[in-house]
């Protein structure tokens, strides 16, 4: 069995409801979930002018291999509606892949730990509540380590319903 730590958002349509669907398919298409973060309302990370996100951290134990994972996640995103059209556009639903295990991969169409969580809020945020301790494999830090030492001052806040 292994561990997955994924990121789940979303800013179009019913994001609360998009990330419950994400959620419930997850489940059935990708493995146990063993832990999920509250909701969080940010701010969108790298472009303006964009509806703010509701992100949610959830931690699987799943049997799929990385690239399985990957398969199903955006398989998934495809099922609730995502298209791809302009990076960081606004989207109903976005599902990344932080963790998988202690791995690091680097392919083409696979990088793991995701190479930008380090310096996000909207990721750290949710995932220091539900994987404090856990070691960046690249970085040799702790979650909560790397959430101290953000630079990144965009708007995270516990979502209220």
């Amino acid at each position: 069995m292994h561990t997955v730590y994924l990121i789940l958002g979303s800013n179009l349509g019913n994001s609360e409801q998009q990330l419950a669907d994400a959620i419930r398919m997850i489940e059935s298409r990708v493995g146990d979930i063993i832990d999920e973060s509250a909701i969080y309302e940010t701010v969108a990370w790298g472009v303006n002018n964009q509806p703010n996100y509701l992100n949610q951290a959830v931690k699987v134990h799943t049997v799929l291999t990385p690239e399985e994972t990957l398969k199903e996640v955006l398989e998934i995103e495809k099922i609730l509606g995502r298209q791809r059209k302009v990076k960081w556009e606004a989207r109903l639903i976005d599902i990344d892949i932080l963790f998988y295990d202690a791995i690091i991969l680097d392919t083409p169409n696979l990088k793991i730990p995701h190479p930008l969580l380090h310096l996000r809020r909207f990721v750290l945020g949710p995932l220091v509540e539900i994987a404090s301790g856990l070691i960046h494999p690249a970085y040799g830090m702790g979650i909560a380590d790397l959430y101290e030492k953000l630079d990144d001052n965009l708007s995270v806040k516990r979502f209220e319903r």
